[in-house]
């Protein structure tokens, strides 16, 4: 089962803020008021019996703790940043599995969470950005690739492994082998957008027909930059998804762009050390 972590952060913000607003409002002028009133009453004062007076039941206790911690991990994961680990190899070379990763999430708007409603316009996805999304076949998972198609285009991936936006190939550079393929892939240069990114391409796969795809308005075509590796737009196949959109990224799945790796962990199971080797921003 796929646990949904904004509605539980959601939940526990609302719950803590409501055990705290209680305190503020109900408990603690009680509290006060016990203590005024033996003060007034008790002959000779006892730092005991004022302590447990003054004390704050241990529900309200956590809750009061616990709220401003919550209430900012929900700010800064909601509307600034949000920690990712690459679980999969599709992005390979730009993204490594074990990386982890920050993503902005105002970049594309801000959004409230949950139900990932779009309430303030920021800026519009990029040809070349590499975006986290909501898998269109299945939403409870995050899916991270990079936008090829934009709304409008005409994308094609030709038999021989590239892309064409509009009927203009995108430039792309042989660069060599992959180091220790043996021959078997080779990577590359692409420019996709602004900045030079690294693709990866293997040599003996199955060579696959010239395909091509009209990207609708508000959606958006993603492929991995492992490019006979990633489950991407030229893949996906949901039969409750209209034609015309299959393979699309619509932008209310968007979660936002990722722009840096902060550490890797390779395998954390058997206990190899995180590395920060990688650290950088993502191009």
């Amino acid at each position: 089962m796929t646990l949904n972590f904004p509605l539980i952060l959601v939940i526990a913000v609302a719950v803590t803020g409501f055990l705290a607003l209680l305190d503020l409002v109900y408990f603690a002028p009680r509290r006060r008021a016990a203590v005024a009133q033996y003060e007034k009453d008790a002959v000779a004062l006892n730092s005991e019996v004022r302590a447990r007076l003054e004390k704050e039941p241990l529900l309200i206790e956590y809750g009061k703790s616990f709220f401003p911690v919550l209430a900012v991990v929900f700010v800064l994961r909601s509307f600034i940043v949000e920690p990712f680990q690459i679980p999969s190899g599709s992005m390979i070379p730009t993204l490594e599995v074990g990386d982890f990763i920050l993503v902005n999430k105002f970049a594309y708007g801000i959004r409230l969470p949950v139900i990932d409603q779009k309430v303030v316009e920021i800026s519009d996805p990029k040809r070349g950005d590499v975006m986290v999304f909501k898998y269109p076949e299945d939403t409870r998972i995050n899916y991270i690739k990079r936008v090829v198609g934009l709304p409008g285009d005409v994308v094609t991936y030709t038999s021989d492994k590239r892309i064409l936006v509009n009927g203009k190939a995108i430039d792309e550079r042989f660069l060599g082998e992959e180091p220790g393929s043996l021959g078997s892939a080779a990577v590359f240069t692409e420019s996709l957008g602004e900045q030079e990114h690294y693709i990866r391409k293997e040599a003996r796969r199955r060579i696959e027909p010239t395909r091509q795809w009209y990207v609708p308005a508000g959606h958006y075509f993603m492929m991995g930059d492992n490019r006979d590796n990633s489950k991407d737009s030229r893949y996906w196949d949901d039969p409750s998804i209209p034609f015309e959109l299959q393979g699309m990224v619509p932008d209310e799945y968007i979660v936002g762009k990722a722009f840096a790796i902060w550490l890797t962990w390779a395998d954390p199971k058997f206990g190899i050390l995180p590395s920060f080797s990688r650290v950088g921003l993502i191009h």
